[in-house]
């Protein structure tokens, strides 16, 4: 497939609020130094038309392959691996936001030329490599009808997923390849306008309690409070009874959860604000603390005040908790998972972080997995790229990653949701690299 740039011109940027230069060096970690904001700045945005794998493949690091073990798939966003090795595939796309002025409508078309232009499937897709060849010779549809499906979670033989509108629960027997009826329902999800559609899910260790993620319903309250009831933030449900609670709030997008290992941590990845440089706001990895408040939209990165957001709230600010870890801004980070023992080193100890990319900056970032090394249970170093190539130099776009899971037997699962393809990237040799 041919591939052409989409300049939107500065001139006609000019009129929409400016054009930013991209001077700063992105910054990671949990000690940064933040610009200055740049109100009103939309960056010139160079979006290249998606363009075919062929014969290429993303690239990984020496003693690891990468290799397709699913495609032509309708939109897969997170991915599960069954105890027995099979592995569930979330496919759909959601969203029902109209468009609030100018800026919105050029973001939509900006947006539009780095998306599949495939139907979402609205369904699961279950994959099966019976001989343990690394080939998964059955795919298979395990439940459809469903509405935008994204987070997915086991608990015993409780399947739960995260439609954009509501939680529900299907009975699952180990081998199964089919849903053996429609789910229940556990609970209903706020999804009203739904301008951040995706509803993140993670169980706790002990399986008692999801979490679910829901982003907010506009950049900085552009759509009054009103739309922002039960938004930004992280709702703790009762798995049994789908009783649910505020867990913690002021996260503008929390896209991707995780439960830390040994520990009943939960973390989160989280995409942050746009309109004030291409340098702000950072989009982050933090644990999330119960009760806790992250800032949106008064303020970010903790206590800097966001002085767009009318009235402002003081009280607000000065309870708005740090993020623990910066993955720079606007990289779109949508998928996180732990990793274990058998990834090998130096990939054995840390999170994955599935980093969709950049639409709004002159100078992309993200399209790509990284690995930000742990140490003493925290993030511990810069992100280290882990699968790369999605996108080249020239602005060919291959693919898009989202979500990313660790199989427990030493592989890491990616979904591609440009490319509409699932990448498994494994070990060489038992030596690891």
């Amino acid at each position: 497939m041919t591939h052409r740039r989409t300049i939107v011109s500065i001139a006609f940027l000019a009129l929409l609020g400016g054009c930013g230069g991209e001077t700063e060096p992105m910054q990671f970690g949990s000690n940064i130094d933040l610009p200055e904001p740049k109100r009103g700045i939309l960056p010139d945005m160079v979006i290249a038309e998606p363009a075919e794998w062929g014969d290429k493949l993303p690239t990984v690091p020496d003693g690891y392959t990468i290799t397709a073990i699913a495609t032509d798939l309708a939109i897969p966003r997170q991915t599960l691996v069954l105890p027995n090795g099979d592995i569930l595939i979330a496919e759909g796309r959601g969203g029902s936001a109209p468009d609030l002025k100018p800026k919105d409508v050029i973001a939509g078309i900006i947006k539009a030329k780095g998306t599949s232009s495939v139907k979402g499937g609205n369904r699961l897709t279950l994959l099966r490599d019976a001989d343990g060849d690394g080939v998964y010779e059955l795919n298979t549809v395990f439940a459809e009808n469903l509405n935008a499906p994204y987070g997915l979670a086991l608990v015993n033989n409780n399947l739960y997923v995260a439609n954009q509108d509501a939680l529900v629960r299907f009975d699952y027997a180990e081998g199964q390849t089919k849903a053996s009826g429609p789910p229940e329902h556990i609970t209903e999800l706020p999804s009203a306008i739904n301008h951040h559609w995706t509803k993140a899910l993670a169980a706790s260790e002990d399986g008692r309690f999801l979490y679910v993620g829901i982003g907010s319903n506009s950049n900085i309250t552009e759509r009054g409070m009103t739309a922002e009831v039960e938004r930004a933030l992280i709702w703790q449900v009762d798995a049994e009874t789908g009783a649910h609670k505020r867990y913690a709030t002021g996260l503008r997008n929390p896209t991707a959860l995780a439960i830390q290992p040994g520990t009943g941590q939960l973390w989160a990845v989280v995409n942050e604000r746009d309109e004030i440089g291409p340098n702000l706001v950072p989009d982050y990895l933090t644990a999330v603390q119960e009760g806790g408040f992250y800032g949106w939209p008064y303020s970010y990165w903790g206590q800097n005040v966001d002085d767009r957001v009318r009235p402002q709230a003081p009280d607000k600010v000065a309870a708005a908790i740090t993020p623990d870890y910066s993955l720079g801004s606007h990289v779109a980070a949508l998928g996180l998972d732990f990793s274990t023992e058998a990834m090998g080193e130096p990939f054995s100890n840390g999170v994955f972080v599935g980093e969709h990319g950049s639409w709004n900056r002159a100078e992309p970032v993200g399209y790509k997995v990284v690995f930000v090394p742990f140490q003493d249970g925290r993030p511990a170093g810069d992100p280290v790229d882990f699968v790369a190539g999605f996108r080249d130099d020239d602005g060919t776009t291959r693919g898009r990653p989202v979500g990313v899971t660790v199989d427990p037997r030493g592989a890491l699962i990616v979904a591609d949701d440009l490319a509409n393809v699932v990448w498994r990237v494994t070990r060489t040799s038992p030596s690891g690299p």
